[in-house]
Order: structure tokens, then sequence, then C-alpha cells
């Protein structure tokens, strides 16, 4: 049975089994090419000298045996842009000074083969299964083969607080779900927990929820009905339940 615990104020989180594992999602090294389209500038190699430095000050603390990336490493979806020919590869091989890698592509990935180094270990879309746990970008059905699986960790959805009175509107946030097992696995019954990780990208917010796109996630889609969630802060301060559900995802 692996552990799990969110690293404090940071947007990744533990898993621990036979080995520790560092996990993040939702990077979209290369965004800023599609706000500039929008006259939006966040400057030249700033998000992905962030991610670099931000990621590799948590594996020195955290000292993980590897890091598993849950997908959406590049930002454009069908074609590979300028900034991506050189940005990916640099952020992989530095992180591979760090640590090893394990990549499983999400709905942006698509090539992504293209511009992983050497030596970096490319998992399919479906997704990894450590012991009870199934690692997934979300934007994908598992199969029943995963069926023995109590837990989903995915990304995909970047969930993000929306309350405009509130001082968190607009905030990053973690969502944690106990759902129907049969309604993701037909084939069996009982409770399964789904962790929903927040985007590693800290320019995916916004302050108003109508001008924040999220994406759809089918295995969240097949479930609709939760029994139970928290919804907590970076620093795993919990701020809601499901009723709250409606204003993150």
């Amino acid at each position: 049975m692996v552990l799990t615990k969110i690293v404090p104020s940071k947007p990744v989180m533990i898993l621990e089994g036979q080995k520790r594992h560092l996990i993040a999602t939702d990077l979209h090294i290369g965004f800023e090419s599609n706000l500039a389209t929008n006259q939006i500038f966040v400057g030249k190699n700033t998000s992905i000298n962030e991610s670099i430095e931000q990621l590799s000050s948590i594996i020195d603390s955290e000292k993980p045996d590897d890091l598993i990336l849950l997908g959406d490493v590049k930002s454009s979806i069908k074609a590979i842009s300028r900034s991506e020919w050189d940005e990916v590869p640099l952020f992989l091989k530095k992180m591979q000074e760090k640590t090893s890698v394990i990549l499983i592509p999400g709905n942006h990935d698509s090539n992504i083969q293209k511009l992983t180094p050497d030596g970096i270990t490319l998992i399919g879309s479906i997704g990894l299964v450590i012991e009870n746990v199934l690692l997934t970008h979300g934007h994908t059905m598992p199969t029943e083969n995963f069926s023995h699986v109590d837990k989903i960790i995915m990304g995909h959805v970047h969930p993000v607080f929306f309350e405009e009175d509130s001082v968190l509107n607009g905030q990053r946030v973690w969502v944690s779900l106990k759902a129907e097992k049969e309604k993701i696995f037909p084939s069996t019954s009982g409770e399964i927990e789904i962790t929903i990780v927040p985007s590693f990208n800290r320019y995916f917010y916004a302050t108003k929820k109508k001008t924040y796109k999220k994406s759809i996630s089918p295995i969240l889609e097949r479930v609709k009905d939760f029994s139970s969630a928290k919804i907590a802060t970076l620093d795993g301060t919990i701020i809601g339940n499901e009723s709250l559900l409606s204003q993150v995802i």
C-alpha cells in the first residue's frame, strides 16, 4: 500500500511505497506563445526558468527516487511550437540531472517523443499503475485492466477556486473526491478515491470564472455524483467539501 502526501505550499505530491515518487502535472511549457497572440506578455523564458528552478529545489528537499510528470508538459496541442523545440528538451534534461524522469503524456503532448531526451521513461497515455494507485493525465478513460486500483491521481482539470469575495479567489487548489468505483470500472464495486493535482504552471489562474476555460475529464464526467469531496489550498488547508465542487472543477 502506498502513502500519499502533498508537499506544503507546492503544487506537487509525494507517492511513497517501495520507492519515493514526486508527482507534478500541467507545466504547459511554451504557453507564453498563446498569451502573446492576445497581447499578454509574461517575459521571455520566464516560466521555463521558474519551473526548472522550483522543481529542482523541491527535488533537492524531498529527495525522490523519480519525478513522474502527469502530462501536458508542452502547451500546443497538435503541433510543436518554436519555443517548445528548445524549452521542453531543456526542461527534461535539467530534471534528469536531478532524478529519474517518467512522463505520462497528456492531450497537449502530441509528438512529445520528438522532444524527449534519451533516458526519459515515456509511458503510454493510458497511465501507470503503482501498487493500488493509477497515475494518469485525466483526458482518457482507464480500462478494466486497472480495475484493481482504489485510487486515481490525475491532472488535466487545473482546479482553481472561484469566489469573488474570498482572498483565495483564483488560487490553485487540491481536490480529493470519493465516488462509486463501478462508474469507472463496471466490473467492480465499492469506493474509489480521485485526487486532482493542481497545475504546476502558476500562470494558470484567473479571478473571474467565466474567463477561465477548464478542461473536461471523461473520468469526472462518468462519475458526476461524488459521495464526498475535500478541497484544499496549496498549503493543505481544507476550505470546502462537495458543495463547492461547482466553483472548482
